[in-house]
């Protein structure tokens, strides 16, 4: 299979640049580009930044965003949408839409 490169760009002071988080890891992690933390009461839907773009390297492909499985086991914490859908053809900020399915608040850590 051929490896394409996904050009991104820092559009925030506050982001981190994505990372494999092991050797083994299916995908690099996005990180939350926030100032302060962010709490989210019992189903409230945010859309959390990440401060970056991204640049597909061609109209046949498309990037997939994920919520890791143990914060909706452990938290209730799941992508508003399922899965995020990014079109090879968007350059806007990457922004994740959340929602909080548990019975407490929930508090994403800046970074």
């Amino acid at each position: 299979m051929e490896q394409k490169i996904v050009k991104y760009s820092v559009l925030s002071p506050l982001a981190k640049v994505p990372a494999y988080a092991t050797a083994g890891a299916a995908a690099a992690d996005l990180c939350a580009a926030l100032e302060e933390p962010l709490t989210i009461a019992p189903m409230q839907r945010v859309l959390v930044p990440t401060g970056l773009a991204i640049e597909l390297p061609d109209a046949g492909c498309v990037a997939l965003v994920y919520a890791r499985s143990g914060l909706s086991i452990k938290h209730g914490l799941c992508m508003a949408n399922g899965v995020g859908v990014v079109d090879s053809d968007y350059r806007g900020e990457l922004k994740v839409p959340m929602i909080n399915l548990g019975t407490e608040p929930y508090t994403i850590a800046p970074g």
